[in-house]
């Protein structure tokens, strides 16, 4: 078997892990839609790599409005490598406590709200904050993580506290302990990770079924679409009205910021 034919063996296998956990897409679904519904938005963090996430859910072609992308440069800026914004920077914020806090005082939360906050490892301590102060807000918490790969890792967390510990549901992205796929030969570390993979098969899923349940209730979502599907006029008319609603719903958690 040559290392593309591995690779993609094992990626199979994270289809079978995503499609064994229908009933939990569906909760998830079923509480983003309850979100949207309200005129209320699903945040989504990630640190790290995570980010990926996050902006695969929003915005991007295929999907809708009622997500709030929280993505700090500081913890994700990552092609710069080292130097100014280098990644030993950011893997040094992801574990200072009190971060998450600051983050979220930016929002002015609602128990209405919901959060997928991810983490392949679920170990390091801002995404565990998020997490935490989420909840303390009355917020439901769907946790993705690699659930081999979280339970082989330590936390960094003083309490020995991991992301899944406060979290309302959790999916896992079915990718091994390490993340990496792949042993080549004559490389004693392995190659290719497949966390990315899994979570955007779960997150796509859940957007997926979120449209479903959207359009079902009268309100179908305004979904950011290529002109060569629709047309320019048409694709331009989505993006503008996608935005502006994003717009309108972001505002609400700053009109009563404090008070």
């Amino acid at each position: 078997m040559t290392p593309t034919q591995d690779y993609l063996e094992k990626s199979r296998g994270l289809i079978d892990t995503v499609a064994s956990q229908q009933e939990a897409i569906n909760q998830a679904a079923d509480w983003f839609a309850e979100t949207i519904l309200a005129g209320r938005m699903v945040h989504l963090f990630g640190s790290g790599h995570s980010r990926i996430l996050s902006e695969e859910m929003w915005p991007r072609y295929g999907s809708f409005p009622g997500f709030n992308p929280i993505v700090e440069l500081s913890l994700t800026f990552h092609n710069l490598v080292v130097g100014s914004n280098g990644q030993r920077q950011a893997m040094y914020l992801e574990n200072v406590s009190g971060l998450a806090e600051q983050i979220l005082r930016n929002f002015d939360l609602s128990d209405q709200d919901s959060a997928l906050v991810v983490s392949s490892s679920g170990s390091n301590r801002v995404p565990i904050e998020m997490a935490e102060q989420f909840q303390k807000a009355g917020v439901k918490v769907v946790a993705l993580v690699s659930k081999l790969h979280s339970e082989a890792s330590s936390t960094k967390d003083d309490r020995g506290m991991k992301l899944s510990d406060f979290a309302d549901l959790i999916l896992d992205s079915g990718a091994p302990v390490g993340d990496a796929m792949v042993y080549v030969d004559g490389l004693d570390t392995p190659v290719s990770p497949g966390s990315t993979i899994g979570g955007c098969l779960l997150v796509n899923s859940i957007k997926a079924e979120v449209a479903q349940r959207l359009t079902a209730a009268g309100q179908p979502p305004k979904v950011l679409t290529a002109g060569a599907v629709v047309g320019a006029e048409r694709a331009n008319e989505l993006f503008q009205s996608a935005y502006d609603e994003h717009g309108r719903r972001i505002a609400k958690y700053y009109a009563e910021l404090g008070k």
